[in-house]
């Protein structure tokens, strides 16, 4: 089997970065070639990774045959054409960032062509690989709970943060925030529940974050908060609590799932690199609590994240085990975790919720999950 990696990322802006350190974790993985436009960001990959290529196309990227593997970072509204001209021109392993597409119209023609693909084609939805979350669900599957009837995620947390263009403003670039954030919250609850989605409802607001910006004399209109309330096909149910103007917290992410035998909570800081050190200290451990009926009182434990790992990236670590598990999946064959279908699916939920709260109906999802 094949023993090592060479890399070529498509687009290296903030998200492109974070994957640069944290291949760089990995022995036998290494970045050598990469596609930007941008010279700032091209000046930043280069302090990262000094001998790497740069490549004005994707053509000219393949037509060196330097690398082994590819990994796509670019812009949302990119990801779907970037897909499909891959599956045409290139026969290698892809990684592709979520959310996986940014539009209904994209599903079927994307699903389609990753089913002919020879390679291993993975979808980057990290959040899975927390440590925190990972060991969450590894006590919902020993049956510390019992069968998981209620899932709750509440994400409160800091507004977008400035990318390359400004593409993240604007829904008909980003795919709007219930894809391009919270397909990471549906992918979860799929995962977490091990079952289908059939209905969706949403309410959400525009409430706060990027009123007073202008970008060619229009006005970003992205949602800043939502509650979005799921329904399984096994008769389970999940919400999502979005907030994007509450980076006052102390945990960023809160997950809780309730069957008859107990409670279990998970507890996720955010990035390291925005908690006021000077003035609280140093940042929350993460940390899981179940809570039994019987006897009642909470258990609670730390889940600490290696140090290397939190400043590799803004994911508490979890970039590095996605990539670990890439690598894996081209040199020793190991499964894919994040399918294709899984991302299209978990985009899915997040188009059906918007439509939801825009027409202020309930959507019911259809063709198993791919439509509505």
């Amino acid at each position: 089997m094949q023993k090592s990696v060479r890399y070529g990322l498509l687009g290296c802006g903030m998200m492109g970065q974070e994957h640069l350190r944290n291949i760089a974790l990995i022995e036998g993985a290494e970045v050598v070639a990469i596609t930007e436009p941008d010279e700032k960001m091209r000046q930043r990959c280069t302090a990262l990774v000094p001998n790497v290529r740069f490549f004005d196309s994707l053509e000219a990227m393949l037509a060196s045959n330097l690398v082994d593997a590819l990994v796509i970072t670019t812009p949302n509204y990119q990801h779907a054409d970037q897909l499909l001209q891959l599956f045409e021109q290139t026969k290698l392993p892809i990684l592709v960032e979520k959310p996986v597409v940014s539009d209904l119209s994209q599903v079927a023609k994307v699903r389609q062509a990753a089913a002919n693909h020879p390679a291993p084609v993975w979808v980057a939805m990290e959040y899975r690989y927390m440590p925190p979350v990972a060991q969450f669900r590894k006590q919902i599957l020993s049956g510390d709970i019992g069968p998981l009837k209620m899932l709750n995620i509440r994400e409160h947390r800091f507004p977008f943060l400035e990318k390359v263009q400004d593409w993240n403003r604007f829904n008909e670039k980003s795919g709007g925030t219930l894809v391009e954030k919270c397909c990471h919250f549906f992918d979860l609850m799929r995962l977490l529940t091990q079952s289908e989605v059939t209905r969706v409802y949403a309410s959400t607001g525009q409430d706060n974050n990027h009123l007073d910006e202008t970008y060619d004399g229009k006005t970003p209109d992205i949602i800043d908060n939502a509650y979005v309330i799921v329904d399984f096909n096994s008769g389970q149910r999940a919400c999502l609590d979005l907030n994007m103007f509450a980076e006052g917290s102390r945990y960023q992410e809160e997950i809780c799932a309730i069957g008859p035998q107990a409670k279990i909570e998970c507890f996720v800081p955010g990035p390291g690199r925005f908690w006021p050190e000077k003035t609280l200290g140093p940042a929350p451990i993460p940390k899981v609590v179940l809570s039994p009926r019987h006897p009642k009182g909470p258990i609670e434990a730390d889940i600490p994240v290696d140090e290397t790992l939190l400043e590799a990236g803004d994911h508490n670590g979890s970039t590095y085990y996605q990539h670990l598990g890439f690598f894996n999946a081209i040199t020793q064959g190991s499964p894919v975790d994040v399918s294709v279908e899984d991302g299209l699916k978990a985009v899915v939920i997040g188009l059906a919720a918007q439509h939801s709260a825009q027409t202020s109906q309930a959507v019911t999802l259809r063709d198993d999950g791919f439509s509505f």
